[in-house]
Protein backbone atom coordinates (compact mmCIF):
# COMPACT_ATOMS: atom_id res chain seq x y z
CA UNK A 1 0.00 0.00 0.00
CA UNK A 2 2.49 2.30 0.99
CA UNK A 3 4.73 1.67 -1.81
CA UNK A 4 1.62 2.10 -4.43
CA UNK A 5 0.96 5.51 -2.20
CA UNK A 6 4.70 6.42 -2.78
CA UNK A 7 4.84 5.49 -6.65
CA UNK A 8 1.35 7.41 -7.25
CA UNK A 9 1.66 10.66 -4.89
CA UNK A 10 1.93 13.18 -7.28
CA UNK A 11 -1.62 11.67 -9.54
CA UNK A 12 -2.94 11.35 -5.39
CA UNK A 13 -2.11 15.24 -5.09
CA UNK A 14 -3.40 16.47 -8.44
CA UNK A 15 -6.38 14.37 -7.59
CA UNK A 16 -6.99 16.12 -4.19
CA UNK A 17 -6.68 19.21 -5.24
CA UNK A 18 -9.00 19.07 -7.70
CA UNK A 19 -11.84 17.77 -5.81
CA UNK A 20 -10.32 20.70 -3.02
CA UNK A 21 -10.91 23.88 -5.98
CA UNK A 22 -14.19 22.26 -7.36
CA UNK A 23 -15.70 21.97 -3.74
CA UNK A 24 -14.36 25.74 -2.78
CA UNK A 25 -15.35 27.12 -6.09
CA UNK A 26 -19.19 25.81 -5.91
CA UNK A 27 -19.17 27.22 -2.48
CA UNK A 28 -18.43 30.38 -3.50
CA UNK A 29 -20.35 30.38 -6.32
CA UNK A 30 -23.58 29.72 -4.23
CA UNK A 31 -23.23 32.39 -2.76
CA UNK A 32 -23.76 34.46 -6.07
CA UNK A 33 -21.04 37.10 -5.49
CA UNK A 34 -19.80 39.56 -8.09
CA UNK A 35 -17.78 37.65 -10.96
CA UNK A 36 -14.62 39.83 -9.71
CA UNK A 37 -15.02 39.10 -6.42
CA UNK A 38 -15.83 35.42 -7.09
CA UNK A 39 -13.01 35.14 -9.16
CA UNK A 40 -10.56 36.87 -6.34
CA UNK A 41 -11.49 34.63 -4.26
CA UNK A 42 -11.49 31.17 -6.15
CA UNK A 43 -7.81 32.15 -7.54
CA UNK A 44 -6.72 33.07 -3.79
CA UNK A 45 -7.90 30.24 -2.17
CA UNK A 46 -6.71 27.92 -4.88
CA UNK A 47 -3.27 27.95 -4.14
CA UNK A 48 -4.04 27.44 -0.01
CA UNK A 49 -5.20 23.81 -0.35
CA UNK A 50 -7.46 22.68 2.74
CA UNK A 51 -7.17 25.53 4.79
CA UNK A 52 -9.04 27.63 2.22
CA UNK A 53 -12.12 26.33 3.31
CA UNK A 54 -11.71 27.87 7.54
CA UNK A 55 -10.25 30.96 5.88
CA UNK A 56 -13.18 31.02 3.34
CA UNK A 57 -15.76 30.29 6.08
CA UNK A 58 -14.39 32.96 8.76
CA UNK A 59 -13.81 35.65 5.58
CA UNK A 60 -16.02 34.60 3.00
CA UNK A 61 -19.35 34.73 3.79
CA UNK A 62 -20.88 38.21 3.26
CA UNK A 63 -24.27 37.75 4.49
CA UNK A 64 -25.49 36.51 7.83
CA UNK A 65 -28.20 34.03 7.80
CA UNK A 66 -29.54 32.81 11.25
CA UNK A 67 -29.22 35.49 12.68
CA UNK A 68 -31.27 37.13 11.01
CA UNK A 69 -34.23 36.19 12.25
CA UNK A 70 -32.84 37.86 15.28
CA UNK A 71 -32.48 41.17 13.90
CA UNK A 72 -36.16 40.76 12.72
CA UNK A 73 -37.42 40.13 16.14
CA UNK A 74 -35.59 43.11 17.14
CA UNK A 75 -37.32 45.23 14.57
CA UNK A 76 -40.71 43.89 15.20
CA UNK A 77 -40.20 44.94 18.65
CA UNK A 78 -39.25 49.20 18.00
CA UNK A 79 -42.70 49.27 15.35
CA UNK A 80 -44.38 50.63 18.72
CA UNK A 81 -41.64 53.24 19.33
CA UNK A 82 -41.20 54.64 15.47
CA UNK A 83 -43.52 57.45 14.06
CA UNK A 84 -43.61 59.31 17.80
CA UNK A 85 -43.03 62.65 16.87
CA UNK A 86 -46.24 62.43 14.66
CA UNK A 87 -46.72 63.81 10.94
CA UNK A 88 -43.74 66.30 11.02
CA UNK A 89 -41.43 63.72 10.32
CA UNK A 90 -43.35 64.42 6.51
CA UNK A 91 -43.83 67.53 6.29
CA UNK A 92 -40.79 68.92 4.91
CA UNK A 93 -40.66 69.60 1.18
CA UNK A 94 -38.01 68.67 -1.14
CA UNK A 95 -36.91 69.31 -4.40
CA UNK A 96 -39.18 67.17 -6.28
CA UNK A 97 -35.55 65.55 -8.06
CA UNK A 98 -34.42 64.29 -4.83
CA UNK A 99 -38.12 62.75 -4.43
CA UNK A 100 -36.99 59.17 -6.00
CA UNK A 101 -33.81 59.20 -3.69
CA UNK A 102 -35.83 59.50 -0.44
CA UNK A 103 -38.00 57.11 -1.88
CA UNK A 104 -34.89 54.77 -2.53
CA UNK A 105 -33.69 55.28 0.63
CA UNK A 106 -37.02 54.79 2.51
CA UNK A 107 -37.53 51.08 0.90
CA UNK A 108 -34.06 49.87 1.64
CA UNK A 109 -33.95 50.62 4.90
CA UNK A 110 -37.65 51.52 5.83
CA UNK A 111 -36.46 54.87 7.24
CA UNK A 112 -38.50 57.89 6.34
CA UNK A 113 -36.79 61.09 5.48
CA UNK A 114 -36.84 63.25 8.58
CA UNK A 115 -35.39 66.51 9.54
CA UNK A 116 -32.89 67.78 12.19
CA UNK A 117 -33.10 70.99 14.48
CA UNK A 118 -29.15 71.19 14.41
CA UNK A 119 -26.81 70.37 12.25
CA UNK A 120 -23.14 71.12 13.70
CA UNK A 121 -19.79 69.60 12.26
CA UNK A 122 -16.78 69.35 14.59
CA UNK A 123 -13.46 68.79 12.70
CA UNK A 124 -11.36 66.58 14.67
CA UNK A 125 -11.16 64.57 17.63
CA UNK A 126 -10.50 67.27 19.92
CA UNK A 127 -13.49 69.30 18.73
CA UNK A 128 -15.14 65.72 18.93
CA UNK A 129 -14.82 64.77 22.19
CA UNK A 130 -15.10 68.59 23.60
CA UNK A 131 -18.93 68.52 21.89
CA UNK A 132 -19.50 64.95 23.25
CA UNK A 133 -18.49 64.93 26.86
CA UNK A 134 -20.42 68.11 27.50
CA UNK A 135 -23.42 66.78 26.25
CA UNK A 136 -23.28 63.38 28.55
CA UNK A 137 -22.38 65.53 31.07
CA UNK A 138 -25.86 67.66 30.56
CA UNK A 139 -27.38 64.43 30.06
CA UNK A 140 -30.55 63.85 32.24
CA UNK A 141 -32.11 60.50 31.84
CA UNK A 142 -30.27 58.10 29.57
CA UNK A 143 -27.51 57.70 27.39
CA UNK A 144 -26.70 55.24 24.68
CA UNK A 145 -23.17 54.78 23.14
CA UNK A 146 -22.39 52.44 20.43
CA UNK A 147 -18.74 52.45 19.31
CA UNK A 148 -16.34 50.13 16.94
CA UNK A 149 -13.35 51.20 18.66
CA UNK A 150 -13.48 52.36 22.53
CA UNK A 151 -9.69 51.71 23.80
CA UNK A 152 -8.67 51.61 26.94
CA UNK A 153 -6.17 54.48 26.68
CA UNK A 154 -6.91 58.04 28.12
CA UNK A 155 -9.61 59.21 25.87
CA UNK A 156 -11.39 55.73 27.00
CA UNK A 157 -10.74 56.42 30.74
CA UNK A 158 -12.31 59.82 31.03
CA UNK A 159 -15.09 58.63 28.62
CA UNK A 160 -15.60 55.39 31.32
CA UNK A 161 -15.09 57.66 34.29
CA UNK A 162 -17.50 59.99 33.06
CA UNK A 163 -20.61 57.80 32.81
CA UNK A 164 -20.06 56.15 35.74
CA UNK A 165 -20.85 59.08 37.34
CA UNK A 166 -23.61 60.25 35.48
CA UNK A 167 -24.69 56.11 36.49
CA UNK A 168 -24.42 57.19 39.74
CA UNK A 169 -26.30 60.42 38.97
CA UNK A 170 -29.30 58.43 38.23
CA UNK A 171 -29.06 57.96 34.69
CA UNK A 172 -29.38 54.73 32.97
CA UNK A 173 -26.40 54.63 30.69
CA UNK A 174 -26.34 51.37 27.68
CA UNK A 175 -22.70 51.05 25.97
CA UNK A 176 -21.95 48.67 23.25
CA UNK A 177 -18.94 48.03 21.55
CA UNK A 178 -17.54 45.39 18.78
CA UNK A 179 -16.00 42.92 20.26
CA UNK A 180 -13.16 42.94 17.70
CA UNK A 181 -12.40 46.75 17.21
CA UNK A 182 -12.78 47.22 21.16
CA UNK A 183 -10.46 44.19 21.68
CA UNK A 184 -8.49 46.00 23.91
CA UNK A 185 -11.37 47.11 26.29
CA UNK A 186 -11.76 44.76 28.75
CA UNK A 187 -13.93 43.50 31.38
CA UNK A 188 -11.18 44.89 34.23
CA UNK A 189 -11.29 48.20 32.73
CA UNK A 190 -14.99 49.05 32.44
CA UNK A 191 -15.66 47.10 35.98
CA UNK A 192 -16.26 50.59 37.65
CA UNK A 193 -18.71 51.70 35.35
CA UNK A 194 -20.40 48.16 35.45
CA UNK A 195 -20.16 47.96 39.20
CA UNK A 196 -22.17 51.51 39.54
CA UNK A 197 -24.90 49.55 37.67
CA UNK A 198 -24.14 50.94 34.20
CA UNK A 199 -24.96 48.07 31.12
CA UNK A 200 -22.09 46.88 28.74
CA UNK A 201 -22.49 44.63 25.84
CA UNK A 202 -20.06 43.63 23.01
CA UNK A 203 -21.20 42.81 19.71
CA UNK A 204 -20.70 39.50 17.83
CA UNK A 205 -18.76 38.95 21.55
CA UNK A 206 -16.80 35.66 20.51
CA UNK A 207 -17.84 32.52 22.14
CA UNK A 208 -16.39 29.21 20.92
CA UNK A 209 -19.79 28.15 19.15
CA UNK A 210 -19.70 31.94 17.11
CA UNK A 211 -16.28 32.03 17.26
CA UNK A 212 -15.60 31.71 13.68
CA UNK A 213 -19.37 32.30 11.67
CA UNK A 214 -19.63 35.79 12.99
CA UNK A 215 -15.73 37.45 13.82
CA UNK A 216 -15.95 38.95 9.97
CA UNK A 217 -18.94 40.97 10.45
CA UNK A 218 -18.51 43.64 12.66
CA UNK A 219 -20.52 46.85 14.01
CA UNK A 220 -17.84 49.65 12.74
CA UNK A 221 -20.77 52.33 14.12
CA UNK A 222 -19.87 55.10 15.98
CA UNK A 223 -23.28 56.54 17.19
CA UNK A 224 -24.13 58.35 20.76
CA UNK A 225 -27.52 59.88 22.13
CA UNK A 226 -28.23 61.56 24.86
CA UNK A 227 -32.19 61.74 26.53
CA UNK A 228 -33.39 60.94 23.28
CA UNK A 229 -33.28 64.28 22.07
CA UNK A 230 -29.51 64.96 20.68
CA UNK A 231 -26.97 62.22 18.53
CA UNK A 232 -23.28 62.45 17.82
CA UNK A 233 -22.39 60.18 14.74
CA UNK A 234 -19.55 60.20 12.42
CA UNK A 235 -16.20 58.53 11.85
CA UNK A 236 -14.34 59.57 15.42
CA UNK A 237 -13.82 57.02 17.71
CA UNK A 238 -12.95 56.87 21.59
CA UNK A 239 -9.07 56.30 21.36
CA UNK A 240 -5.96 58.54 21.80
CA UNK A 241 -5.10 57.94 18.08
CA UNK A 242 -7.79 60.54 16.88
CA UNK A 243 -7.15 63.33 19.44
CA UNK A 244 -4.44 65.58 18.58
CA UNK A 245 -3.55 66.62 22.30
CA UNK A 246 -2.64 63.19 23.16
CA UNK A 247 -0.41 62.06 20.14
CA UNK A 248 0.82 64.17 17.25
CA UNK A 249 0.16 61.96 14.83
CA UNK A 250 -3.16 61.48 15.62
CA UNK A 251 -5.81 60.37 12.66
CA UNK A 252 -8.12 63.45 11.11
CA UNK A 253 -12.29 62.61 10.95
CA UNK A 254 -15.16 64.35 11.28
CA UNK A 255 -18.31 64.08 13.41
CA UNK A 256 -22.01 65.83 13.87
CA UNK A 257 -24.08 66.49 16.12
CA UNK A 258 -28.23 66.35 15.36
CA UNK A 259 -31.14 67.10 17.39
CA UNK A 260 -34.96 66.92 17.21
CA UNK A 261 -37.02 64.13 14.95
CA UNK A 262 -33.73 62.34 13.25
CA UNK A 263 -32.53 61.06 16.88
CA UNK A 264 -35.76 59.03 16.44
CA UNK A 265 -34.53 56.83 14.11
CA UNK A 266 -30.67 56.89 15.08
CA UNK A 267 -32.19 55.63 18.24
CA UNK A 268 -34.03 52.60 17.16
CA UNK A 269 -30.79 51.56 15.20
CA UNK A 270 -29.42 51.75 18.28
CA UNK A 271 -32.37 49.76 20.37
CA UNK A 272 -31.86 47.24 17.73
CA UNK A 273 -28.30 46.30 17.96
CA UNK A 274 -28.41 46.28 21.56
CA UNK A 275 -31.20 43.66 21.83
CA UNK A 276 -30.00 41.88 18.82
CA UNK A 277 -26.34 41.74 20.75
CA UNK A 278 -27.33 41.75 24.34
CA UNK A 279 -31.44 40.40 24.32
CA UNK A 280 -31.71 42.59 26.79
CA UNK A 281 -35.06 44.28 26.74
CA UNK A 282 -34.80 46.98 29.28
CA UNK A 283 -33.90 49.62 27.03
CA UNK A 284 -37.39 49.27 25.46
CA UNK A 285 -39.26 50.52 28.88
CA UNK A 286 -35.93 53.38 29.34
CA UNK A 287 -37.08 55.13 25.82
CA UNK A 288 -40.73 54.14 26.05
CA UNK A 289 -41.00 56.50 29.07
CA UNK A 290 -39.18 58.78 27.55
CA UNK A 291 -41.20 59.14 24.75
CA UNK A 292 -44.17 59.51 26.33
CA UNK A 293 -42.48 62.48 28.36
CA UNK A 294 -42.28 64.00 24.70
CA UNK A 295 -45.88 62.99 23.85
CA UNK A 296 -46.92 64.93 26.86
CA UNK A 297 -44.94 68.12 26.20
CA UNK A 298 -46.76 68.38 22.54
CA UNK A 299 -50.22 68.14 24.29
CA UNK A 300 -49.35 70.64 26.74
CA UNK A 301 -47.48 72.97 24.55
CA UNK A 302 -47.74 72.72 20.97
CA UNK A 303 -45.94 75.64 20.40
CA UNK A 304 -42.95 73.80 21.91
CA UNK A 305 -42.09 71.68 19.09
CA UNK A 306 -43.87 73.81 16.46
CA UNK A 307 -41.50 74.35 13.51
CA UNK A 308 -42.80 77.21 11.61
CA UNK A 309 -39.56 79.45 11.07
CA UNK A 310 -37.13 77.36 12.55
CA UNK A 311 -33.77 76.35 10.27
CA UNK A 312 -34.61 72.43 9.99
CA UNK A 313 -32.29 70.26 8.33
CA UNK A 314 -33.85 67.27 5.96
CA UNK A 315 -31.85 64.09 6.63
CA UNK A 316 -32.24 60.77 6.59
CA UNK A 317 -30.81 58.09 8.42
CA UNK A 318 -28.81 54.95 6.30
CA UNK A 319 -28.02 52.09 8.25
CA UNK A 320 -26.93 49.23 6.51
CA UNK A 321 -25.22 45.63 6.92
CA UNK A 322 -25.07 41.88 6.46
CA UNK A 323 -28.54 41.60 7.16
CA UNK A 324 -29.79 43.14 4.04
CA UNK A 325 -30.02 42.23 0.57
CA UNK A 326 -30.35 45.34 -0.40
CA UNK A 327 -27.06 47.32 0.32
CA UNK A 328 -28.44 50.54 0.76
CA UNK A 329 -25.40 53.03 1.36
CA UNK A 330 -23.87 52.03 -1.67
CA UNK A 331 -27.10 51.69 -3.80
CA UNK A 332 -27.97 55.54 -2.82
CA UNK A 333 -24.00 56.27 -3.35
CA UNK A 334 -24.24 55.86 -6.52
CA UNK A 335 -27.57 57.13 -6.87
CA UNK A 336 -26.75 60.05 -5.41
CA UNK A 337 -23.62 60.54 -7.84
CA UNK A 338 -25.39 59.85 -10.99
CA UNK A 339 -28.06 62.85 -10.05
CA UNK A 340 -25.05 64.86 -9.61
CA UNK A 341 -25.02 67.88 -11.93
CA UNK A 342 -21.77 70.21 -11.03
CA UNK A 343 -19.39 68.21 -8.06
CA UNK A 344 -18.87 65.17 -6.45
CA UNK A 345 -16.13 65.29 -3.42
CA UNK A 346 -15.68 62.13 -1.65
CA UNK A 347 -13.09 61.62 1.08
CA UNK A 348 -12.57 58.37 2.19
CA UNK A 349 -9.56 56.65 4.09
CA UNK A 350 -9.66 53.32 2.20
CA UNK A 351 -10.72 53.80 -1.35
CA UNK A 352 -11.64 50.12 -2.68
CA UNK A 353 -14.73 51.12 -5.54
CA UNK A 354 -16.66 48.10 -7.13
CA UNK A 355 -17.59 48.56 -10.54
CA UNK A 356 -21.18 50.89 -9.72
CA UNK A 357 -18.99 52.76 -7.63
CA UNK A 358 -16.14 53.37 -10.02
CA UNK A 359 -18.30 53.52 -13.05
CA UNK A 360 -20.30 56.57 -11.40
CA UNK A 361 -17.06 58.77 -10.73
CA UNK A 362 -15.36 58.28 -14.20
CA UNK A 363 -19.20 59.07 -15.90
CA UNK A 364 -19.81 62.11 -13.90
CA UNK A 365 -16.02 62.89 -14.51
CA UNK A 366 -16.56 62.63 -18.39
CA UNK A 367 -19.57 64.78 -18.77
CA UNK A 368 -17.56 67.84 -17.19
CA UNK A 369 -18.34 67.68 -13.53
CA UNK A 370 -15.79 68.32 -10.87
CA UNK A 371 -14.82 65.10 -9.35
CA UNK A 372 -12.12 65.35 -6.90
CA UNK A 373 -11.08 62.28 -4.21
CA UNK A 374 -9.37 62.92 -1.32
CA UNK A 375 -7.47 59.74 0.01
CA UNK A 376 -4.43 59.70 2.92
CA UNK A 377 -0.79 59.49 1.37
CA UNK A 378 -0.49 56.55 3.25
CA UNK A 379 -3.18 54.64 5.04
CA UNK A 380 -3.15 52.60 8.12
CA UNK A 381 -3.35 49.62 5.57
CA UNK A 382 -0.30 49.28 3.19
CA UNK A 383 -2.42 46.57 1.28
CA UNK A 384 -5.49 48.99 0.85
CA UNK A 385 -3.18 52.17 -0.39
CA UNK A 386 -1.70 49.57 -3.32
CA UNK A 387 -5.19 48.65 -4.37
CA UNK A 388 -6.42 52.43 -4.26
CA UNK A 389 -3.36 53.66 -6.70
CA UNK A 390 -3.88 50.52 -9.04
CA UNK A 391 -7.38 52.63 -10.01
CA UNK A 392 -5.53 56.12 -9.98
CA UNK A 393 -4.34 56.02 -13.80
CA UNK A 394 -8.09 55.50 -15.12
CA UNK A 395 -9.55 57.85 -13.10
CA UNK A 396 -7.26 60.61 -13.83
CA UNK A 397 -7.81 59.75 -18.08
CA UNK A 398 -11.64 59.80 -17.14
CA UNK A 399 -11.00 63.38 -15.62
CA UNK A 400 -11.14 62.66 -12.08
CA UNK A 401 -8.96 64.69 -9.51
CA UNK A 402 -7.05 62.86 -7.36
CA UNK A 403 -5.74 64.10 -3.70
CA UNK A 404 -3.10 62.68 -0.99
CA UNK A 405 -3.38 63.95 2.58
CA UNK A 406 0.01 64.39 3.98
CA UNK A 407 0.48 65.79 7.14
CA UNK A 408 -1.31 62.35 9.13
CA UNK A 409 -3.75 59.65 8.44
CA UNK A 410 -7.22 60.91 6.97
CA UNK A 411 -10.04 59.12 8.21
CA UNK A 412 -12.67 61.42 7.20
CA UNK A 413 -15.81 59.30 5.41
CA UNK A 414 -17.73 62.25 3.54
CA UNK A 415 -19.29 62.98 -0.09
CA UNK A 416 -20.43 66.45 -1.31
CA UNK A 417 -22.77 66.37 -4.49
CA UNK A 418 -23.85 69.79 -5.67
CA UNK A 419 -25.07 72.22 -3.51
CA UNK A 420 -27.54 70.39 -1.33
CA UNK A 421 -26.37 66.47 -0.80
CA UNK A 422 -24.07 65.22 1.33
CA UNK A 423 -23.21 62.34 3.18
CA UNK A 424 -21.22 61.59 6.47
CA UNK A 425 -21.17 58.46 8.77
CA UNK A 426 -19.05 55.71 9.81
CA UNK A 427 -18.60 54.09 6.22
CA UNK A 428 -15.93 53.87 4.17
CA UNK A 429 -15.69 53.79 0.02
CA UNK A 430 -14.84 50.36 0.37
CA UNK A 431 -16.05 46.41 0.08
CA UNK A 432 -16.13 45.92 3.66
CA UNK A 433 -18.15 48.99 4.39
CA UNK A 434 -20.64 48.03 1.33
CA UNK A 435 -21.23 44.63 1.75
CA UNK A 436 -19.95 42.92 5.48
CA UNK A 437 -19.51 45.42 8.40
CA UNK A 438 -23.01 47.11 10.05
CA UNK A 439 -22.27 50.91 9.08
CA UNK A 440 -24.22 54.28 9.24
CA UNK A 441 -24.64 57.15 7.11
CA UNK A 442 -26.47 60.27 7.05
CA UNK A 443 -28.01 62.00 4.03
CA UNK A 444 -28.78 65.61 4.38
CA UNK A 445 -30.52 67.52 1.89
CA UNK A 446 -29.58 71.03 3.42
CA UNK A 447 -27.43 73.73 1.21
CA UNK A 448 -26.02 74.82 4.91
CA UNK A 449 -24.96 71.17 5.76
CA UNK A 450 -23.40 70.85 2.22
CA UNK A 451 -21.88 73.88 3.26
CA UNK A 452 -19.73 72.84 6.25
CA UNK A 453 -18.78 69.77 4.60
CA UNK A 454 -17.59 71.53 1.38
CA UNK A 455 -15.59 73.66 3.41
CA UNK A 456 -14.08 71.02 5.46
CA UNK A 457 -13.22 69.31 2.37
CA UNK A 458 -11.24 72.62 0.81
CA UNK A 459 -9.51 72.82 4.01
CA UNK A 460 -8.42 69.42 3.79
CA UNK A 461 -7.15 69.91 0.05
CA UNK A 462 -4.52 72.60 1.22
CA UNK A 463 -3.13 70.23 3.27
CA UNK A 464 -2.69 67.54 0.03
CA UNK A 465 -0.77 67.35 -3.14
CA UNK A 466 -3.05 66.38 -6.43
CA UNK A 467 -2.13 63.71 -8.27
CA UNK A 468 -1.33 64.69 -12.08
CA UNK A 469 -0.22 61.36 -13.34
CA UNK A 470 0.58 57.84 -12.25
CA UNK A 471 3.40 56.19 -14.40
CA UNK A 472 4.81 53.35 -11.49
CA UNK A 473 7.71 51.29 -12.34
CA UNK A 474 7.51 47.69 -12.96
CA UNK A 475 7.38 46.60 -9.64
CA UNK A 476 4.93 49.28 -8.12
CA UNK A 477 2.28 48.08 -10.68
CA UNK A 478 2.82 44.27 -10.19
CA UNK A 479 2.17 44.93 -6.56
CA UNK A 480 -0.81 47.26 -7.19
CA UNK A 481 -2.45 44.45 -9.67
CA UNK A 482 -1.77 42.40 -6.83
CA UNK A 483 -3.47 44.50 -4.30
CA UNK A 484 -6.29 44.83 -6.73
CA UNK A 485 -7.13 41.77 -7.53
CA UNK A 486 -7.53 40.87 -3.77
CA UNK A 487 -9.06 44.38 -3.28
CA UNK A 488 -13.04 42.21 -3.15
CA UNK A 489 -10.71 40.49 -0.07
CA UNK A 490 -10.33 43.47 1.75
Amino acid sequence: MLDWISSHYKSIFITIWWIYIISIGLWILLQKRSPGSTLAWILSLSFIPILGFFIYYVFGPKKISRQKLNRRRSRIMLEKLQGLWGSDLYEQPIAEKYLSLTQLSQNTTNIPMSYSLDYELYSGGQATYEALFQAIRDSQDYILLEYYIFDNDETGKVLRDLLTEKVKQGLDVYLLVDTIGSWRLTRGFMRPFVKAGGHLSYFHNLTWRRLFSLINFRNHRKLVICDGDIAFTGGVNITDTQDLRRDPNAFHDVHIKLSGPAVTWLESIFIEDWHYSSTDATLFKVTRENYKRKESIKVSDPDAYTLVNKNLYRVQVIPSGPDTDYVPILRLIVSAMHRAQHRIYLTTPYFVPDDSALMALTSAALKGLDVRILVPQRSDNIMVTWAARSWYHELIEAGVKIYEYGPRMLHTKTIVIDDHLSFIGSANFDNRSFHINFELLVLCYDKEANKAQHQEFLQALESSQRIQHHSPNFGQRMIESLARLSAPLL
